[in-house]
């Protein structure tokens, strides 16, 4: 019984950890609802009144999210001066309440400050946001002088609440976050591997909906390796070990997406293209209506069960010899005698089956530290000196130092000082407009306003987001009606409610920013509620003033400065490319005998260019878009990209083996091949950045013609080049394919 017990927390951590990868959003909703709770018991035990009870809240609130340091020592330093920083604006804010000009002048100087101060880093934009977030709590409880000292005690029990609930109640470590992380990565794993088994039995009328789930889960699993690389420089002990981590990490994801475009090959009747497992809707593959009806397809599915069991069982739980048994049958399939009588693309899944078994090998010894080596086979103890020998090589390898960037930025170009301008104008026109619509709660325009702007940069960027926000208020002004009057004058379940809504708030905010705002406005009606100020027409007030704050920020955003959607996408595009080059002239150089990189992180900063363009782009491939062509030219160029970006990695992975792994050597085609990749790279680079570039997109013989044995008079190096020579020839084909949608001339042929 507790066996079962323990088996069925496991899954249900494991499912939990998939959805919410180092339980971030689950932290920090309750971290936030703790604060709140603590603050209220201990204001209401002072029997304070309702208004600074819902001062108290919001200070709490805004303490605990502003501070987004990694460390504790610097999120305890940051809360420390936060405080000062509160009692300066409450003060400002209850001392200019009755000097409207004055007041509104002070508030436009502080919002520019709060913005421009997120240049200096994480805790300039903690104390920017709780400069502002305090002023604006000072504007809903109509603070004045004479309650100041009440509201400096008030932020100061707000305050220590949120430290209690941080640091004692709800700590969190960086090693702690990573190892919640590296779960998730493993549970995410999981799930890619049970979506493959579906694939491999699904029917005509099942395929398209697996294919869907399979696209949704390589992306998670991408999306999880990345906050992985995010966390490893604070969470582990040293670089070596974050280096291993992030090998390991890496093998794990490629040869675990490589899997499912072979099962995708060996269901269809022509190798698969990469781009349908990046383009959402991408036609299936020709020849994938039947579940694939062959003898090894009994075995090829026993396996992939193992392999899923490999990746989800705790070390705690892998003792005895069964586990050892899957493990030594998966690693032999990397051993040709050892593959099952079957068609090539059937054996290909065996080989990638192979493969991914040695990265999860990898991966378990990097995570669980050394394991039982009594069972191991032969191909399981070469599996396991490979990985030795690679781990050795990374301990002595010494990090490359930083590589110098492009100069920074000045002046108004720089973001910071740009968004705080754009910001200063739109809250300007939105505190023009605002008291016009209302001389009391003029301050909502205002706060929509500033939150359009964060985390944006583009017009349509910030067109999309105010859209959003309005839409979700909308919803919450109508949840907001029936809430208050079910609640009516119950004070203490009234803040229950908010604290519910606090938290899905928090919980929602970085799946849906309408959801988030729904929560929001809810949650307002409640206070209003709490205040004695609830009525309808304070909600409808609530829907004007966010449309009138949402159009002051595009206002300023297209009038102020401006950064065209176009023009920040093809910044970020030609940041891709470049990196692009980059990872695949240094992998081809390293695999032709040229000097060793470090790949890995070159291939990781080429993944996080591509995810800043996939944010950018979303106002144009927005549902509501009216451009349609344009939208779904979009979706393919960044779907191509993807592909590109997936290649990249393939060759960076199999660049960083070549040093330690005793079946791979250089093999000087290699240089030969990618010349034309890299230049049409650049060619469409140059392109991007000025469309009166006159370069084209070379065309020559496929990459494929140097898989036949004997060409170029050139002795083979077996399966590893041909696998070199494959992710070549089609990142060939996928630049090749991006020609065309961004405009570039393609190279004439002689006549």
């Amino acid at each position: 019984m507790r066996e079962a017990v323990r088996s069925a927390w496991s899954r249900t951590w494991d499912r939990l950890a998939a959805f919410d990868p180092g339980l971030l959003r689950l932290t920090a909703g309750l971290r936030t609802v703790v604060a709140i709770a603590l603050s209220l018991a201990v204001l209401g035990l002072l029997r304070v009144p309702v208004p600074q009870l819902v001062a108290g809240a919001i200070a709490a609130m805004a303490a605990t999210f502003a501070v987004r340091e990694k460390q504790p020592a610097q999120q305890a330093v940051t809360l420390a001066l936060g405080l000062p920083v509160a009692f300066a604006s409450v003060t400002l804010a209850a001392l200019l309440s009755r000097h409207v000009v004055a007041g509104d002048l002070f508030f436009v100087a502080l919002i520019f400050c709060a913005v421009y101060s997120r240049r200096f880093g994480d805790r300039g934009t903690a104390l920017g946001l709780i400069g502002f977030q305090v002023y604006f709590l000072s504007l809903f409880v109509q603070a004045a002088p004479p309650v100041l000292p009440a509201l400096y005690g008030v932020l100061t029990v707000a305050f220590l609440s949120s430290a209690t609930a941080r640091f004692v109640l709800l700590p969190q470590t960086p090693a702690g976050i990573l190892d919640r992380l590296r779960r998730a990565f493993r549970a995410r794993l999981g799930q890619l591997v049970a979506t493959q088994i579906e694939l491999l039995d699904a029917g005509p009328d099942d395929v398209e909906k697996v294919l869907d789930d399979l696209r949704t889960d390589t992306a998670r699993l991408h999306e999880t390796a990345l906050l992985i690389q995010g966390r490893l420089a604070d969470g582990t002990s040293d670089e070596a070990t974050a280096r291993l981590l992030q090998r390991r990490i890496a093998d794990a994801e490629i040869t675990a997406e490589r899997l499912g475009l072979l099962l995708l090959t060996a269901r269809s009747a022509e190798r698969t293209d990469t781009l349908t497992l990046h383009l959402p809707g991408a036609g299936l593959p020709s020849g994938l209506e039947l579940p694939v009806r062959e003898e090894a397809t009994t075995v090829l599915r026993r396996d992939l069960e193992a392999l899923r069991l490999l990746v989800l069982r705790p070390a705690g739980e892998a003792s005895g010899t069964a586990l050892a048994h899957l493990r030594n049958r998966l690693l032999g399939y990397r051993d040709e005698e050892n593959l099952p009588l079957a068609s090539p693309a059937v054996q290909d899944v065996f080989r990638g089956l192979g493969e991914t078994a040695r990265a999860v090998l990898g991966l378990r010894l990097a995570l669980d530290g050394p394991q039982d080596e009594s069972d191991d086979t032969p191909a399981t103890a070469r599996s396991r000196e490979e990985l030795d020998a690679e781990d050795a090589a990374i301990e002595s390898g010494e990090a490359e130092g930083d590589e110098p960037g492009e100069p920074a930025a000045r002046g108004l170009e720089r973001p910071t000082t740009r968004a705080a301008v754009q910001v200063a104008v739109g809250s300007a026109l939105a505190i023009a407009g605002g008291e016009l619509l209302s001389a009391q709660r003029w301050y909502w325009a205002v706060l929509t306003c500033w939150i359009v702007f964060i985390n944006t940069t583009s017009t349509g960027e910030i067109l999309v987001k105010g859209y959003r926000r309005l839409l979700g208020t909308v919803l919450g002004v109508v949840a907001g009606i029936l809430l208050a009057g079910l609640v009516g004058h119950h004070t203490w379940t009234a803040f229950a409610l908010v604290l519910l809504f606090v938290f899905a708030m928090f919980y929602t905010a970085p799946l849906s920013y309408t959801l988030m705002s729904f929560f929001v406005t809810a949650m307002l009606g409640l206070l209003y509620t709490l205040l004695n100020t609830y009525s309808m027409s304070v909600l409808v007030l609530r829907v004007e003033e966010t449309a009138l704050g949402a159009a002051c920020g595009v206002i300023a955003a297209a009038v102020v400065l401006p950064i065209r959607t176009g023009r920040r996408t093809d910044e970020l595009l030609v940041a891709v490319l470049d990196k692009l080059a980059d990872v695949t002239r240094t992998a081809v150089n390293q695999l032709s005998g040229g000097v060793s990189a470090d790949l890995v992180d070159r291939a990781r900063d080429l993944d996080q260019a591509l995810a800043d363009l996939r944010a950018a782009t979303q106002p144009l491939t927005h549902p509501i878009t009216p451009l349609r062509s344009r939208r779904d030219t979009v979706r393919y160029v960044v779907a191509l990209l993807e592909t590109c970006a997936y290649h990249g990695r393939s060759l960076a992975a199999t660049a960083e083996l070549l040093p330690t792994h005793p079946s791979i050597a250089a093999d000087p085609r290699l240089r030969t091949a990618c010349g034309r990749i890299v230049h049409n790279i650049e060619t469409i680079a140059a392109h991007v950045r000025d469309p009166r570039s006159t370069g084209t997109v070379e065309s020559g013989p496929s990459i494929a013609s140097l898989l036949e044995p004997g060409s170029l008079r050139t002795p083979r190096y077996g399966r590893v080049t041909d696998r070199v020579l494959r992710h070549l020839q089609r990142l060939d084909e996928a630049v090749s394919g991006l020609a065309r949608p961004l405009g570039v001339t393609p190279e004439r042929p002689d006549s």
